[in-house]
């Protein structure tokens, strides 16, 4: 978290002025070269004071970039650096004033917390792995209107393949190379290698056209993606490094201030941002098609399940649950909802709770719906079994942080059986454990009051898992993943370098 009790906490204009103090040209290359060296998880809990975290130094980075001035200003030091992130550390907080609602303060402070922290804690390996599962090797069931032959050179500029092998190849480069990515070293010797499996001028096409910003085009995202004007939420808006995470113009090659940022480009939330830009609502929704159909698929690993699709039923044609999954123990109802957090949920502003029931309400009404329709023995659910238990999964293509918490839950429509939210990430965890039958882990889950209300991802730890298929199969498909053991990214192409 940001802000302990006791802790002095320290004004976000104090803190901007701080980084305002030195040239972004001085200030930016040490940001890089410390997100590189601390590009991992395990690395950032071990840096000095654990300060160098990616979202202190993704916004050092942005006020840097936004506010920063070249002239009259100082040189940085390690020493400089480090101050500043410590001063983020201890940035002061809504939640240190808004205490008219305790329960509602602490959970709009952990709405907060988790969208400027726990993006960096996905999986990237998997992220990837997923765009190319989902994007190219599962069909959809309804007529594509932009997802057709031949969209990933339309969007793109090349294949899914290539875009996320140059992602990689970029965030690898920037690591071994101190933050930076110069393109000279595409002509360096052992360079054929890497160009062999992807033109050098494909390389340079799509990162110059997709990954790379400069100060003035950086300000004006900047500003255009500013929700509110209160300063104690500044920090938590979103960081245009998120769309462009290299930098021009700040020493030879381009900069990338936080590395990880660069692999997030190709995910599927990456992609999904990129093809919107492009395409509108309509990418949206046949990425919604996909998306469904891709959690058919994973649901499909169980093992010992039969998955029904979505079931017509009425003179009207209304639709039950996504999917039915049915096992020994329990009938798991599936409703699938390609949504992420919006800017109203990760600021926590007085809009988030309008946000969160358009995003989510309907789903539990859907699945509520389905397990009454089930119980009434109606004839379209004959196949349904109704002598087990019953309960209810919400997966979305992003994380919503806390939502199964007692302090978001009654925000959601009441049910009549257990619901629990999960990400794409957390079933494609679920379904590959092998030590203990997934319908008998929902039920235990489910009758312990409290780690019913965690994320599902606690109840999935200490188990054995298999590997899952559906993401080997789309890590495959990438020009780094040749003789490559697991989704490690810049591992992967490092060992092409």
């Amino acid at each position: 978290m940001t802000w302990a009790p006791g802790s002095r906490a320290v004004r976000d204009r104090d803190y901007v002025a701080r980084v305002r103090r030195h040239r972004p040209s001085a200030l930016l290359p040490l940001i890089a070269e410390a997100s590189a060296t601390y590009a991992l998880e395990s690395s950032w809990l071990e840096s000095p004071g654990r300060k160098y975290m990616p979202w202190a130094l993704a916004d050092a980075a942005r006020v840097s970039l936004a506010c920063g001035n070249e002239y009259h200003r100082k040189d940085a030091s390690e020493g400089d650096l480090l101050r500043i992130l410590d001063m983020h550390s201890q940035l002061e907080d809504p939640y240190l004033y808004d205490h008219d609602n305790d329960g509602d303060a602490l959970a709009r402070f952990m709405l907060r917390a988790a969208g400027e922290q726990m993006i960096y804690q996905e999986p990237v390996g998997r992220e990837l792995a997923r765009a190319a599962a989902m994007l190219t090797q599962t069909t959809g069931t309804r007529e594509a209107r932009c997802l057709r032959p031949g969209w990933e050179e339309e969007l793109l500029g090349t294949s899914l393949s290539h875009y996320v092998g140059i992602a990689q190849l970029l965030w690898a480069m920037a690591i071994k190379s101190a933050g930076r990515f110069d393109p000279a070293s595409l002509e360096a010797p052992g360079a054929e290698r890497i160009c062999a499996e992807v033109p050098a001028s494909t390389i340079l096409s799509v990162a110059g056209k997709h990954f790379v910003t400069d100060t003035a085009a950086f300000r004006q995202a900047n500003e255009q993606a500013q929700v509110t004007t209160d300063r104690l939420l500044r920090r938590y808006e979103y960081n245009p490094l998120r769309t462009t995470p290299l930098v021009k113009g700040y020493g030879p090659g381009l900069l990338a201030p936080v590395s990880q940022l660069v692999p997030a480009k190709a995910s599927p939330l990456g992609i999904y941002y990129t093809g919107v830009a492009r395409f509108g609502n309509a990418f949206a929704q046949d990425l919604g098609d996909l998306f469904e159909a891709y959690v058919g698929r994973q649901l499909g690993l169980l093992p010992e399940a039969a998955v029904l699709p979505e079931i017509t039923y009425g003179q009207n044609r209304s639709l039950s649950v996504d999917w039915i999954v049915v096992t020994e123990e329990l009938v798991l109802l599936v409703e699938v909802k390609s949504v992420r957090p919006t800017a109203h949920l990760r600021l926590a502003t007085e809009s988030r709770v309008k946000e969160l029931q358009r995003m989510l309400g309907r789903a539990y009404e859907q699945i509520d719906n389905t397990a009454a329709l089930i119980a009434s023995g109606r004839k379209e659910f004959a196949g349904v079994p109704t002598d087990r238990p019953v309960q209810g999964l919400i997966v979305t293509m992003e994380p919503f942080h806390i939502v199964n918490a007692p302090m978001q839950r009654p925000l959601l429509p009441a049910t009549t059986v257990p619901v629990t939210v999960c990400s794409i990430g957390e079933l494609e965890d679920m379904v590959t454990i092998t030590d203990t039958p997934v319908g008998r882990l929902l039920l235990e889950r489910d009758a312990d009051a409290r780690r019913s209300t965690y994320a599902l991802r606690e109840a999935l730890s200490g188990h054995d898992h298999a590997r899952n298929p559906v993401l080997d199969a789309g890590w495959s498909s990438y020009p780094w993943s040749r003789g490559a053991v697991g989704h490690e990214p810049s591992a992967s192409v490092g060992a092409a370098l």
